[in-house]
């Protein structure tokens, strides 16, 4: 070690140094706590006394589905501490099947997912998060289930947006919202992208499940401008009275916000 003196640093100094370091230390041994480390611990589910089994065990029965299910992402999902290791695709989602293939194929001895999202939440918690904002569709409340928008098998894997998001988003949007998905003789452009540039579908702190409120949403894609003091355009028209009424469509104006067939300025 240097000798700190001989280099003209002063002993009070150095002692600052140390007691400097330290606390820095302590602060990231405390700022690295369970709370703020990221991503899921994932813990294999458990049926009482049942054990792991592996994929092939389920395919007499489920042929079609192991036929197709190693192309999905959760066919990736395995536990190291399984009984048959690298074989345990099906159950990190429905739990261990020895009892569900010894007692027939009894419903009770193995997790369903269309049931309960609790197994699907075991790794999606960020998603878990979003069903319990203020406006989310009803799972938590098991009027829907994550199936009824995604297939969790892989039967429709060529999806946009990582793998597990819906292919034909807004047909799989349209199977519940059938008058805002129809067919327009004007429509609103924004569907063609699809139902999730305006909407999160899991949940959200806005009303409708918007993604941002009214009228930021709008103003995203149409654009706000101020040609004079006063004035307020948005494209090409003058829209400083209209917004003295109201936002976009709480003001009457927009209000067929999904598409017209009469007014090409979505109105009914």
């Amino acid at each position: 070690m240097v000798n700190a003196t001989k280099r003209g640093m002063k002993p009070g100094s150095m002692v600052l140094i140390i007691a400097t370091l330290g606390t820095a230390a302590a602060a990231a041994f405390f700022l690295n706590a369970c709370s703020t480390t990221p991503g899921a611990v994932m813990v294999p589910l458990e049926i009482p006394g049942a054990h792991y089994v592996g994929n092939r065990a389920c395919m007499d029965c489920h042929a079609e589905i192991v036929r197709e299910f190693p192309g999905s992402p959760h066919a990736r999902v395995h536990f190291e501490n399984a009984a048959m290791a690298g074989g345990t695709g099906c159950e990190s989602c429905h739990g261990p099947g020895s009892k569900h293939i010894e007692s027939g194929g009894n419903a009770t001895f193995i997790l369903n997912p269309g049931n309960d999202p609790a197994s699907c939440f075991q790794c999606h918690l960020d998603v878990q998060g979003q069903f319990n904002l203020p406006q989310h569709h009803p799972v938590i409340e098991g009027h829907m289930s994550c199936v009824s928008c995604h297939d969790p098998h892989g039967g429709d894997i060529f999806k946009p947006r990582g793998g597990l998001a819906m292919a034909r988003q807004d047909e799989s949007c349209a199977q519940c919202h059938r008058e805002q998905t129809r067919p327009f003789v004007f429509e609103h452009e924004a569907l063609r992208e699809g139902c999730t540039v305006c909407h999160d579908p899991h949940g959200s702190i806005n009303q409708k499940m918007l993604t941002e409120s009214d009228p930021n949403l709008c103003l995203r894609c149409h654009a706000q401008m101020q040609p004079a003091p006063g004035l307020i355009f948005i494209g090409n028209t003058d829209h400083t009275a209209f917004l003295q009424m109201g936002t976009c469509w709480t003001a009457g104006c927009h209000t067929a916000i999904h598409g017209s067939n009469v007014d090409p300025r979505l109105r009914y």
